[in-house]
This record gives structure tokens, C-alpha cells and sequence, in this order.
């Protein structure tokens, strides 16, 4: 047993020595792990240190920001918009900065008191409305937007804890009614909601002013093709016209008839896009591009024109207007016939409706329609501005309808299509209209060919003619060689055509040796001006296109030529 001890003492000293081992292999182990641990922590604390660092630094970054940019519901009002601008660079419109009122109604002590004292300085504001808006808890309401400096000033001196005053950017217009309906609207959040305004807007302006990216620096100015002098002209002498007049409404366009460019276009009753409180009423709308009217004898150029280029007549080709032309119960005349047989040019310069029907039937019933398509008089037109009429015509074109279109009854345009299409009939190729500055160049590049050449050459003579010897004479403005087509028609009411009230048109063209520029106008409803007198299209639309060309002429660059004047003869073509 003896000699077994130090057996057993050496295993007893293996045991410990391999105890003690396992501890230091477990410690190590241990120790290991903890480290793992500790750097997986500190790992998650860097994480989430990074994430709170970033909203931090996000929100001075805000902080720090134009409240324009900021984003917020209560901020995107405030975007901006480019300055509108007219051909020579005037301004249209433009941005300008205004206080608006709001409220933080967690903080209004007494709702009562606050409106009692608002009411001193806004005497409109709504109470019960505003009373529920202060009572609401919320913390941020609107109370009043767009207020004027002293409105500010005064609201501030009233010392009412919880009011508090943003400012927003809000369009002003320089030029007030004088281009209202084509520059247009924009609304309370400063959106285009009608006009020139509205097609910013939906080229990409509104998505720039979503994302917060519509920066007034960054916006350049949009120019239009539109002269501000000639505008004033235009609205001016149509606004006397409707006073003279004491019509339901006037409106006119110049066009450049080789770039297709609106030099100005008015209509009136208009408004004040700064102070737009009676935009919205019946009788105030663009007549001129969102108004259907039957266009009367101003059409009679298109069936000229039409039989002309169909090469089945000539301007020695007669047409039988002898006697009236009947259709079923329906009998066609001549307000002022002469009863005899007439050359091409007499159909035109005695605006002979039996005359025309006869030209219309000379070229056929399909034949008829093609062609004022071709022109673009009914087919909805294609242009910046947004208020566009679609036109209207018979689903199935009979006879008669092809005879009272022939005259100008029976289809219904705007009269802004009736002015391209008949520049077009000057210079031999559809120009769709532009608000927007377009070169020759340009013009060309979209242009169509739809009348031949010698249809123009003789369209020109017989607007020539007829300034001379027939109706046009009242638009004839010295040195400039002026051109042009009467037209009266019965105004339709309620699905009739009434027998007291015209709807009168009248176009003209100048220089006539190489049209340059055309200006038609519109008479609704007109009066005579004198007893005595008739109101007819020669007596009211007729005289504001001469006065709009005798003012305007020098302004769009034409030179008065007095070498000679037109001299347009009958005789020649007989």
C-alpha cells in the first residue's frame, strides 16, 4: 500500500494540473466570448449613433431652409412660377411675395376674443368658420390668405397670442384685362388653372413644384408670341366696340399669317386676373378660341376657295343665281340679289348665297367636306392655349346641308380656327396657331400645303376686290393695302335662328400683295350704332378691324406704301 502512494499522489497532481488546465481553457473561452459580445454592442450603439446623427443633421439642414422649400403641406403653396413675358420681353406676369394669417389653436386662449378682434381687420371673416378652426386643437390652420401689407401691419398690432403670418408667393399682372384670357388664372396655391398658366403647369412645372425643386432662380422666363402694344389695340377697340355697339359681346385675333403666331387676341366681357371675382360669369368666356359660332359669309371664302382649287372653276366660271334654289321645303336667297346670273368673283363680291350653293354643288357634297377639313375648320384645333372649342357639323352631310354650309349655316368653328383657315387660303399652307414665339423657319417645318398656288393668287385678288367695290371697304386703312370678307349670320338661340340678333365677323388681310399679317374680328349680338343704320358685319366688326390695322399696322413692322393703292378691278376678269 506503501508503494501505491506515490502513485496516487502523482495522480492526484495529473488531475489537478489537468483541472486547472480545463478552468484556464474555460476562462480563455469565456473571455472570448465577452469580447465578441462587447463588440457586437458597440457595433448596434455606432448603428443607431449614425441613424439619430442623420435625422439630426436633416432636420437643421430643414431648419436652416427657405420656408418656400421646405416641403411641408402648409409650404407648397409657396412654389414659384416663371415670369410670363410678351415677344419684346414686357412682363405678363409674375411672382410676388405676400403675408398669409394663420393659427396655432393650441395656443388661442380665448377663441372669442381672437375673432372679435380679427373682425376689426378682416370684417368678412367667416365666424363660425374661424371659430371652429381655433377650437379644432390642431396645431396649424389657415385663417386668411394673401393679405395686404396694412392688413399685416394692423393684425400685428392686435397682439394675439397663437396668430403668426407665412409668406407665400401670389401672381400679379401688370397688364391686368388687356391679356387676361390669354395669359390666364393661376389659384390661391399659386397652380395655372386656365390660360398660358395652366400650360406651364402641364409641361412640368406642376411635378418641378411637387418635389420642391421649383426654384424661382432656376425658372426661365416663358415668352409669348403675343405684342403687348398690339394686344392694347386690339382689347381697346374691341371694348369701345362693345360699348358702341351695345353688343352681347366683341373679340378679335391678329395673326402673323406666315409664322401662324397670335400677335394679340382679346375678347370682352373679360376680367381682372388680380381681382378674378366675376371670371366664372356666363357671358365672360375666350370667345375667340372657346366660343361655336356659325361663321356666316365669312365662310363663303372657303367655297371660293374650295371650287377654285378643285379645278373645276375659274374666275370666269358663272354661276346661275337668277332665282332661288329649292330643297324639299327649303327655299335659298339672295339678301340683296341681283338676280341674274354671276361670274365667280360677283358670287364673292355680292356675297351671293345662291351663288356659293352653287359652287358647292359644282364640287360635290364629299368633295365639300374634305376641304374644310383639310383647313382644319372642323377638327378640334391644336394649340398651347387650353380653352379650345371642338367644332360641330351634321353626322351625315346631305344636300342642303352642303348649300347652308356653303353660306356659312349649318356648321359651327371658333372664330380663331376661321382666321388660320383662312390665312391659309393668303399664302397656300395651314399654319396651326402659336402662342409661343415661332420663326419662319419653324413654321414651315409643320406646315401643310392645301390650297395650290393659283388659288391663293386668286383668293388674294377677290379680298382685294372686295375692299374696293364691296363690303370690306370699311376695314380699308390707307398705305397699307388692305383686304378682306363680311360676314352676318343669324344668330342661333335655343336651336333657332333668331330674326332680330346677328352674329357678325369679319376678316381682313394686308398687304395684298404678300399678306403679311391678318386681323379678324367678331360682333355678338351687335346694335346699330345710329338710326338708321343696319348691324350688320360692315357697320361694327367690319370698322374695329380697320381701326385695329390703322393702329396696329407700324407696330408689327409694316411700312404704309402710297405709290399705289389696290386697285382691284371687276373688268378684268370679265
Amino acid at each position: 500500500m506503501i508503494s501505491r502512494l506515490p502513485r496516487i499522489g502523482d495522480l492526484l497532481k495529473r488531475r489537478k494540473k489537468q483541472a486547472e488546465d480545463g478552468s484556464i481553457v474555460v476562462d480563455a473561452a469565456r473571455k472570448a466570448t465577452g469580447g465578441k459580445a462587447r463588440t457586437r454592442i458597440v457595433m448596434t450603439m455606432a448603428v443607431f449613433f449614425t441613424i439619430y446623427s442623420t435625422i439630426a443633421g436633416r432636420l437643421v439642414y430643414l431648419g436652416m431652409q427657405n420656408p418656400d422649400l421646405s416641403g411641408g403641406p402648409e409650404n407648397r403653396v409657396t412654389a414659384s412660377r416663371p415670369d410670363i413675358v410678351d415677344r419684346n420681353g414686357e412682363v405678363l406676369a409674375t411672382d410676388i411675395k405676400t403675408a398669409s394669417l394663420f393659427a396655432e389653436p393650441r395656443r388661442i386662449v380665448d377663441a372669442d376674443e381672437a375673432i372679435e378682434k380679427l373682425s376689426t381687420v378682416l370684417p368678412e371673416i367667416d365666424y363660425e368658420q374661424t371659430y371652429r378652426k381655433l377650437k379644432s386643437g390642431a396645431g396649424f390652420v389657415w385663417l386668411q390668405r394673401q393679405l395686404t401689407p396694412k392688413q399685416q401691419a394692423d393684425i400685428m398690432a392686435l397682439g394675439v397670442p397663437g396668430l403668426g403670418f407665412r409668406t407665400e408667393k401670389r401672381r400679379f399682372y401688370p397688364s391686368g384685362e388687356t391679356s387676361s384670357y390669354i395669359v390666364g388664372l393661376t389659384n390661391i396655391d399659386n397652380q395655372g388653372i386656365s390660360g398660358m398658366e395652366k400650360y406651364i403647369d402641364e409641361q412640368g412645372l406642376s411635378d418641378l413644384q411637387a418635389s420642391g425643386l421649383a426654384v424661382a432662380k432656376d425658372l426661365k422666363p416663358v415668352k409669348l408670341s403675343i405684342d403687348l402694344r398690339v394686344q392694347h389695340v386690339v382689347r381697346d377697340e374691341i371694348a369701345a366696340g362693345l360699348e358702341r355697339y351695345r353688343a352681347l359681346g366683341a373679340g378679335a385675333v391678329v395673326l402673323n399669317i406666315k409664322t401662324g403666331e397670335v400677335m394679340a387676341m382679346a375678347s370682352v366681357p373679360d376680367f381682372d386676373p388680380n381681382n378674378p371675382y366675376n371670371a366664372q360669369e356666363k357671358d365672360r368666356l375666350n370667345r375667340m378660341s372657346a366660343g361655336l359660332y356659325e361663321m356666316g359669309s365669312t365662310f363663303k371664302s372657303f367655297t371660293s376657295a374650295m371650287a377654285l382649287d378643285s379645278g373645276k372653276a375659274t374666275m370666269n366660271s358663272r354661276f346661275d343665281a337668277s332665282h332661288p334654289i329649292r330643297v324639299g321645303h327649303q327655299a335659298i336667297h339672295d339678301f340683296h340679289g341681283k338676280n341674274r346670273v354671276l361670274s365667280l368673283p360677283e358670287v364673292f363680291l355680292y356675297s351671293s348665297n345662291i351663288g356659293s350653293a352653287r359652287e358647292a354643288e359644282l364640287v360635290g357634297i364629299e368633295g365639300h367636306r374634305e376641304f374644310l377639313h383639310r383647313l382644319g375648320i372642323l377638327d378640334r384645333m391644336q394649340t398651347e392655349l387650353p380653352e379650345v372649342a371642338r367644332p360641330t357639323e351634321p353626322k351625315v352631310w346631305k344636300q342642303v346641308n352642303s348649300f347652308t354650309i356653303a353660306f356659312g349655316h349649318g356648321v359651327s368653328t371658333t372664330p380663331l380656327q376661321a382666321a388660320v383657315g383662312c390665312a391659309a387660303l393668303m399664302q397656300g399652307y395651314l399654319i396651326e396657331p402659336t402662342f409661343l414665339v415661332r420663326s419662319e423657319q419653324e413654321a414651315m417645318a409643320v406646315a401643310k400645303k392645301v390650297v395650290s398656288d393659283k388659288t391663293v393668287e386668286g383668293m388674294r385678288y377677290l379680298y382685294t376686290l372686295n375692299a374696293e367695290k364691296g363690303s370690306a371697304r370699311n376695314a380699308r386703312a390707307p398705305g397699307y393695302r388692305v383686304g378682306g370678307k363680311t360676314g352676318t349670320a343669324e344668330k342661333v338661340i335655343n336651336g333657332r335662328y333668331s330674326k332680330e340678333l346677328n352674329f357678325n365677323t369679319f376678316v381682313a388681310a394686308f398687304p395684298m400683295d404678300d399678306p403679311q399679317f391678318l386681323v379678324f374680328t367678331i360682333a355678338d349680338a351687335p346694335h346699330p350704332e345710329k338710326p338708321g343704320m343696319t348691324d350688320v358685319a360692315a357697320n361694327n366688326a367690319g370698322v374695329m378691324a380697320g381701326n385695329i390695322i390703322r393702329r396696329a399696322a407700324a407696330m408689327l413692322g409694316v411700312k404704309p406704301d402710297f405709290s399705289h393703292e389696290n386697285g382691284a378691278t371687276l373688268v378684268s376678269y370679265q
